[in-house]
């Protein structure tokens, strides 16, 4: 991964693996990768606290990994997940981040 274009970070697009539904952006550096990887679990640089944190931590609504893709320039990542808790991973308690219209 090209970790050199976002001061260390690259943006992880969360994909429902079952419904193909796009369900949030974060970010991740190298040890936010390395630990999804190593759990299997979704885990996230958070830029506003400067740590690592693992989606679903406190809620239950944890993201279990299937796959990793990597785009073409080595600086984005999809990750295929399937949900966990409730099924909402949004803060808000939506099902996803993606539920309003652009106005």
């Amino acid at each position: 991964m090209d970790f050199t274009k976002l001061d260390g970070l690259v943006p992880a697009v969360v994909q429902d693996d079952a419904s193909n539904e796009v369900l949030m952006v974060g970010f991740m550096n190298a040890e936010a990768l390395a630990r999804t990887r190593d759990s299997g679990y979704v885990t996230f640089f958070s830029r506003s606290r400067n740590t690592l944190w693992t989606k679903g931590e406190t809620s239950g609504n944890r993201l279990q990994v299937v796959a990793v893709l990597v785009d073409c320039d080595d600086d984005t990542l999809l990750v295929r997940a399937r949900r966990l808790g409730d099924g909402n991973v949004c803060h808000t308690g939506q099902r996803t981040c993606f539920f309003r219209m652009l106005e």
